[in-house]
């Protein structure tokens, strides 16, 4: 009797979490395939430019560079050795009963498979301004992919509005490559964010890096406005139209708008798998339902933004950011494995899954004198 051939597992998407996913099938000696719409292995967090392009990895990606690396390094590393099958610049434009409709650069094709993981990320929340629907105008997201995959900017002359921390990176991030920001309007007040800000105390480097990217946009940052028109010609958008904090109606001439609200998890593909639903209050948005080994069924697992968005840090050092876990005087070496198996029990996965946490120096207390060297 012949061996029994390995199941055909696909993953969707080829962002921090289906990277990871794929990483945790070859090392358990299986031969994932990993389709994704990229040309390069990244996701739109991680997003890689062109062979060629001439801008840093810290010029792109800031303070995550280094995570970025690794990442691109790890993916690469197992396409190069064959140990996963790479499908670039392909999407996944129907799921169907074992059966993925993909539409790639030799054109469409039927992909089988016994296992489905869909890590298919986050996408834009978007809301209806007037004047919308006019040239010009595009999402947060495809402002930062333009910028990141191709090195230009979508206007000339560029306004953003909405809120989230999103709007005011992407305004960072073109105003450091040398676009025309002509100005950043968050709808949400400067009372809303301090208490956000209040929020986030157990995370003081997240809560002031927002702070600061707030004050190197200086006055062309407006907290607590009221989108009113889009303004546009025949041939494509004009200036934004808007009311201040104070009620006053102010006009912002420009070529380009960027907009959006926070973002939503991508679950298209998860509901035509067949998937059910259950609807979050905190994310305002119908979300997957998943056990605690991330699986929604039918065969199907999801993993990273696609089932709840999280981020392309959402593990073990999230929760220790934000509740303090592992950063006392034993530095996590007593609390670690104890808080690794109640995260797994919160979230309703292996703590093998959870992570660990980051090695912080001095391994054991010290005196400040210590690090102190004489003049």
């Amino acid at each position: 009797m012949s061996e029994p051939s390995s199941p055909r597992i696909v993953i969707v998407g080829a962002g921090p979490a289906g990277i990871r996913a794929a990483a945790t099938l070859v090392d358990a000696g299986l031969h994932p395939v990993v389709i994704d719409e990229g040309h390069r292995a990244g996701g739109q967090i991680y997003r890689r430019p062109p062979a060629g392009f001439v801008r840093t990895p810290e010029q792109l990606y800031g303070f995550a560079a280094d995570k970025a690396r690794a990442l691109h390094l790890l993916f690469d590393r197992m396409a190069e050795e064959g140990r996963l099958t790479y499908c670039a610049r392909s999407s996944v434009i129907a799921v169907h009963e074992g059966r993925l409709h993909v539409l790639g650069e030799g054109g469409a094709e039927v992909v089988f498979y016994d296992r489905l993981i869909l890590a298919t990320g986050a996408s834009d929340r978007v809301a209806p301004v007037p004047g919308w629907q006019n040239a010009g105008v595009f999402s947060l997201g495809a402002a930062q992919i333009a910028l990141k995959a191709q090195g230009v900017a979508l206007g000339q002359r560029i306004v953003l509005i909405g809120s989230g921390p999103l709007l005011t990176l992407v305004g960072m991030q073109l105003l450091k490559a040398g676009a025309d920001l002509a100005a950043v309007l968050d709808t949400s007040s400067w009372r809303q964010q301090m208490r956000g800000f209040w929020g986030l105390a157990a995370r003081p480097i997240v809560a002031l890096r927002g702070l600061a990217l707030r004050a190197r946009l200086g006055r062309r940052y407006h907290a607590g406005v009221t989108p009113l028109q889009i303004e546009a010609n025949g041939r494509g958008v004009t200036g934004m139209r808007w009311r201040d904090a104070g009620g006053r109606e102010r006009v912002t001439p420009c070529d380009m708008i960027g907009i959006g609200w926070h973002l939503r998890a991508e679950t298209h593909l998860t509901d035509l798998a067949g998937c059910a639903f259950t609807y979050d209050e905190q994310w305002r948005q119908w979300l997957p339902k998943t056990d605690r080994m991330g699986r929604a069924g039918n065969g199907i697992y999801l993993a990273g933004d696609g089932a709840r968005p999280v981020g392309a840090d959402g593990e073990a050092n999230r929760v220790k950011s934000l509740s303090r876990v592992g950063m006392g005087r034993c530095q996590g070496r007593y609390c670690q494995l104890a808080a690794a198996e109640l995260i797994a029990a919160h979230a309703g996965c292996r703590p093998e899954d959870v992570g660990r946490f980051r090695g912080q120096a001095p391994i054991r207390p010290a005196p400040i004198g210590a690090f102190l060297r004489e003049s």
